[in-house]
């Protein structure tokens, strides 16, 4: 017995690296999958969809369930064309991953409109696009498990990342509105915030300074596995980390208490005075009081 038999799964980005490692997983624990991957270098050009085909090879060697789908998911035909792969050779969509990206790394005063809009249509709007015709799918049939990925890049900040940030932000906003309308359908929510050594961060400072820290993408999967899975309940809107140095951790938003204005009769120097109560010190962001 399979955590996820009988369901079907549909993981983007699964041509290589992190969704590969999901998609074998899932397929091992019982799941079929349709292995979505438009193929070619990790800026996003290109197409070739035997990357795609050669996971599903490998999960039906094993004796898994598993389709190839090359389509470009930044469209709205192409994210129908995966949900619709999903109904055609199996009949459910219980399962969504959101994880197609690319990189196109630059500063925000040498940055290009080009690639500012090709970075935000393949994360935010192709996380859009595959996710419409599976929400209204699961709403109409009983629900489901969606996990949309996200960054660190985008809930606290990297340098050189401003596209990439952005379009990571945008997705975790995303799904904090998804949590709220798919609650009442039993549509649960999920964002992955990821750190892993793959083909898409192999040249990150972090990674080649001390590589040995990070996780690969099997040690991310688990995590994955358990969002959508029985294993985490009804659990809804909630942002999880994965990573080698931090582990694995819930993320979110934290405010400090306060100061409420007298009215409308205060002032700009007010905040001053009342900057302890308003402000995280540094010695409370040390001690992990974050703001994600």
């Amino acid at each position: 017995m399979g955590l996820l038999d009988g369901k079907v799964a549909i993981i983007t980005g699964a041509g290589g690296g992190l969704g590969e490692a999901y998609a074998k997983l899932f397929a091992r624990e019982g799941a079929a999958i349709v292995v979505n991957d438009l193929g070619g270098p990790r800026d996003g050009s290109g197409g070739d969809k035997s990357m795609a085909q050669k996971v599903v090879d490998a999960i039906k060697a094993e004796g898994g369930r598993a389709v190839a789908n090359g389509s470009d998911i930044s469209t709205i035909a192409g994210g129908k064309s995966v949900f619709d792969d999903a109904i055609k050779n199996f009949g459910r969509a219980d399962i969504l991953v959101n994880n197609a990206g690319i990189l196109l790394d630059e500063t925000f005063a040498k940055s290009k409109e080009e690639n500012w809009d090709k970075v935000l249509r393949v994360h935010l709007k192709g996380t859009y696009c595959c996710t419409q015709p599976v929400f209204k799918w699961m709403r109409e049939n009983g629900g489901g498990v969606i996990v949309n990925t996200s960054s660190t890049s985008g809930l606290i900040g990297n340098f050189g990342q401003t596209n990439y940030g952005a379009a990571k932000g945008g997705i975790w906003g995303l799904s904090n509105v998804l949590a709220i309308e798919g609650r009442k359908y039993n549509i649960r929510i999920w964002t992955l915030a990821p750190g892993a050594l793959t083909r898409m961060t192999a040249d990150l400072p972090r990674y080649i300074e001390n590589p040995k820290a990070a996780l690969g993408p099997d040690g991310i999967a688990p995590a994955v596995l358990y969002m959508v899975s029985e294993l985490s309940g009804d659990q809804t809107g909630k942002t999880l980390g994965v990573s080698g140095p931090r582990g694995v951790r819930e993320m979110r938003m934290m405010e400090m208490e306060g100061w409420k204005p007298p009215g409308e009769a205060w002032k700009a120097e007010d905040v001053v005075t009342h900057a302890k109560e308003i402000f995280f010190s540094e010695e409370q962001i040390k001690m992990g009081a974050r703001r994600f």
